[in-house]
This record gives C-alpha cells, sequence and structure tokens, in this order.
C-alpha cells in the first residue's frame, strides 16, 4: 500500500468553497483511501491507497464536487514525491520561524518560469530556489508583505500551492507515522 499526500488549493479562504475536513475523510475514505488523516483546514490529506495512482486528482475532485459542490484544484503526490521536495529545501536548516519559510510545489515543471522576474521582484532580504517541482521561498518579513509571494505562480508559468514549513514538516510527520502503521508497505 502506497502513501500520498493530497494538497487542495483555494479551499476554506475567506468562507468560499468550504470543505469540512471530516467531510474530506470520509470523500477519501469512499474512493478507497485508507489510513486517512487530514492536517489543518487548508486542505492537506495523508491517506495510503492501492490502485492507480495517475486517477486519484480527477478521482477526488470529482468526489469533492459532487459531495460539496465545487470542484477544487488539487495535487496528488506520493509520499516519496513529497519527501523529496522537502529534502531539497535549501533554506530549512537556517531559518529557526518555520511560517517565514514557503514551497510551491508546482503541479509541472517550470520550465518557462520568469526568473529575472522572480529576482527583480524579490526584497533584499528575501532567498528563494526553482526547482523542477517547487518554488522555495525563505521571507523573513512575512509572506503577506512579501510581493515575490504574491507572484510566484504568474512568474512560474504553472499552477502551483504552498505550504508553508510548518505545515510541510507536519505532513512529513504524518507520513512517517503511516509508515509505521504499514511496515514493509
Amino acid at each position: 500500500m502506497a502513501a500520498f499526500v493530497a494538497l487542495l488549493r483555494g479551499i476554506n479562504v475567506g468562507g468560499k468553497n468550504l470543505l469540512p475536513m471530516k467531510k474530506l475523510r470520509e470523500l477519501l475514505t469512499e474512493l478507497g483511501c485508507k489510513d486517512v488523516a487530514t492536517y489543518i483546514q487548508s486542505g492537506n490529506a495523508i491517506f495510503t491507497y492501492v490502485g492507480n495512482s495517475a486517477e486519484l486528482p480527477e478521482s477526488i475532485a470529482a468526489a469533492i464536487e459532487s459531495g460539496v459542490g465545487f470542484r477544487p484544484s488539487l495535487m496528488v503526490l506520493s509520499e516519496n514525491a513529497f519527501n523529496d521536495v522537502a529534502a531539497a529545501n535549501p533554506f530549512s536548516a537556517e531559518v529557526s520561524e518555520p511560517k517565514f519559510l514557503h514551497i510551491w510545489f508546482a503541479q509541472a515543471p517550470a520550465g518557462n518560469a520568469n526568473t529575472a522576474r522572480l529576482s527583480e521582484i524579490a526584497s533584499a532580504d528575501e532567498r528563494f530556489l526553482l526547482t523542477d517541482s517547487a518554488f522555495y521561498l525563505h521571507a523573513p518579513k512575512g509572506i503577506g508583505r512579501s510581493r515575490l509571494a504574491r507572484e510566484v505562480e504568474k512568474c512560474l508559468g504553472v499552477q502551483a500551492t504552498a505550504r508553508n514549513w510548518r505545515t510541510v514538516s507536519k505532513i512529513r510527520e504524518i507520513l512517517s507515522g503511516l509508515d509505521q502503521l504499514n511496515p514493509g508497505a
């Protein structure tokens, strides 16, 4: 049984696209997912699944649309893919406050990213790195004050969803717990 992370985008924000995590867990269970856990209300689901994982994003989006009336954008990453992105974070050891460190998980490689624009709009104290699968940003004055954070996706040219380092770390912890539930899986 393989472990996966579903990262939903734009749910439970400003009273729109409301999706209680209990409902999300129920929908995932109905799709055949096991060991389903969620973390905070922003749409992070961790689960195990046996079957064609390539169909999961569409199946989950359709189940949410049927269950609560809207179709969210989401991505599903294998445990290995999620952990690889987290492990590649070049700033994790240097940042003492996880809320100032964010990762944008990219839906596809950002081969045509406007890297010149990223550099142009980054403030002097912000550091970032773009890889094939993610965009890492350390914004020590906060993500809400970062012009770069507001324009990342437009500059990447691909859909992406961001999570702060605290959330990424917690998801990794939950994944590790699944490994203990299903040794050798």
